[in-house]
């Protein structure tokens, strides 16, 4: 009956831990923010900055993806960036859960950021981002988490939206901001990506964070309206593709020092189509 009783609280424990806002969780959760005045920040931040343009020559290019560093250690994270260097990545995004939310992660984070001159580099939110109060730290070194970028060739434009989902809900300001750009923006670009750590969905049991059911509905119905070519997502730390209706799904390896499946994303944007490949590290 004991162990009952004990199996119990740990199940309610879970269920709380996967559902909830990490902002009203105690000690290491605390975030301060909720997405909505994370969403805010991040609307002043970008109207007081450029959103960013890369031009290519070229009539294809490569985007290197990252997520689940959790750095600490960084050997798996210093080999990516110089293959994306090796690769000739136009940019490189780092999509949640680099770090673990301390300022002595964010240092060190910012420390191996190197300077790029022929490439971008383009900061999410996860979940382990906001842990410790980090928000406060990633605003003063990265200012927003939701924005996009662009990418134009010599023949085409394509557009790359950054949502925040370090909550594990994206929220109503977020959901109208992303749903007007669409609406607003998207036929003018051949391609469009969304870029976003929670993965919407799952292959297996796991306690960590679910989508908000009703969020998923509406993104589902956005992605199918508005011809989103794919969603890349981390959190999980298992890899999985999946085609629902034109939309592609994909959910990274962890880059984590020490994780067999080390991995990341190498996308290769070209006329007719997204290619994607699992480089392991």
């Amino acid at each position: 009956m004991e162990n009952l009783k004990k199996s119990i609280v740990v199940c309610c424990a879970l269920i709380i831990f996967s559902a909830c806002n990490y902002a009203d969780l105690p000690g290491m959760f605390v975030v301060g923010e909720s997405v909505n005045d994370r969403f805010e920040q991040s609307m002043q931040y970008n109207s007081d900055n450029q959103s960013v343009d890369i031009v290519t020559s070229n009539s294809e290019y490569i985007i290197c993806v990252a997520a689940d560093v959790h750095i600490g250690s960084t050997k798996n994270f210093d080999k990516f960036l110089l293959d994306a260097k090796w690769l000739n990545a136009e940019a490189v995004v780092l999509n949640g859960d680099i770090c673990n939310g301390n300022d002595y992660d964010y240092n060190l984070l910012e420390q191996h950021l190197p300077e790029f001159t022929d490439q971008k580099y383009f900061m999410l939110v996860g979940n382990h981002e906001l842990y410790f109060d980090g928000w406060k730290y990633y605003f003063e070194k990265f200012g927003s988490s939701t924005y996009y970028f662009t990418v134009k060739t010599n023949n085409a434009s394509d557009l790359f939206i950054c949502l925040d989902s370090g909550s594990g809900t994206l929220g109503k300001k977020q959901i109208n901001w992303f749903k007007e750009l669409l609406k607003n923006n998207r036929s003018n670009f051949r391609h469009c990506i969304v870029f976003t750590h929670n993965n919407l969905y799952r292959i297996r049991r796991t306690a960590s964070t679910n989508p908000v059911v009703h969020e998923m509905r509406v993104l589902t119905d956005l992605f199918a309206r508005y011809d989103v070519n794919m969603v890349v997502t981390g959190h999980d730390h298992i890899r999985n593709v999946l085609e629902v209706g034109k939309t592609t799904h994909i959910t990274m390896d962890a880059l984590l020092d020490g994780f067999l499946e080390a991995s990341f994303l190498k996308l290769t944007i070209q006329n007719e189509k997204i290619a994607h490949e699992f480089i392991k590290i």
